[in-house]
């Protein structure tokens, strides 16, 4: 089950670790120490679901995003 974006717990990651974000929106995390990426939070083992897309026809510093009920936004 993925969880909601939570800033919080995605930047409170053990010492070794980072994130990154896809174009489509999905969070993965990086351990900088053992030079491995998983799409599940290192210590919860859930995934992080962002809703939120980078869309190359933007314009630079724009994202794309969806609401849960599918209607589309842009944030910069």
């Amino acid at each position: 089950m993925a969880a909601d974006l939570n800033l919080e717990r995605v930047r409170s990651l053990p010492r070794t670790w980072s994130f990154g974000v896809t174009r489509a929106g999905r969070v993965f995390f990086i351990n900088e120490e053992a030079k491995s990426t998983t799409w599940l939070h290192p210590v919860t083992g859930e995934a992080v679901v962002t809703g939120h897309r980078r869309t190359p026809d933007l314009p630079m510093g724009w994202e794309e995003g969806y609401t849960f009920e599918g209607a589309r936004y842009y944030i910069k």
